[in-house]
């Protein structure tokens, strides 16, 4: 069973969202690594980029497959982990200590569309 963090907002492309003080700091999720398999390669986008919900702001791949970092916000990047492909160790033993980018978000109301800890809970379940 994936951990599921309380405190945390989730997408459907199982990237976790963590809002405070007017910033969301986004990285994947336990399911999403576990789903993955073995990490070989990681990076995100550069800070000062403006992104919508959707567009990528980072990459992942495995042994097993590649996948995009996925945004849940319109918004500007203001703050980009450049050295993420340096922490694969630390991205593989607890993905929720790791992050990839942080987003001003223009539309608060954004957030209303990401899932609480609950639901992300079911919609795992009903995946897998």
């Amino acid at each position: 069973m994936a951990i599921v963090k309380e405190d945390l907002l989730y997408t459907r492309s199982h990237e976790w969202v963590r809002f405070a003080d007017g910033l969301a700091t986004i990285g994947i999720t336990d399911y999403a690594r576990n789903e993955l398999g073995e990490l070989v390669f990681a990076e995100a986008v550069s800070s000062g980029r403006r992104v919508v919900p959707g567009q990528s702001v980072g990459a992942i791949e495995s042994v097993k497959v590649a996948a995009d970092i996925l945004s849940p916000l319109t918004g500007e990047i203001v703050e980009s982990r450049t050295e993420i492909g340096d922490e694969l160790d630390q991205l593989t033993a607890d993905p929720y200590a790791v992050w990839f980018v942080v987003i001003r978000p223009d539309h608060l109301s954004e957030l209303d569309d990401l899932m609480d800890a609950a639901a992300y809970e079911d919609f795992c379940a009903s995946e897998g």
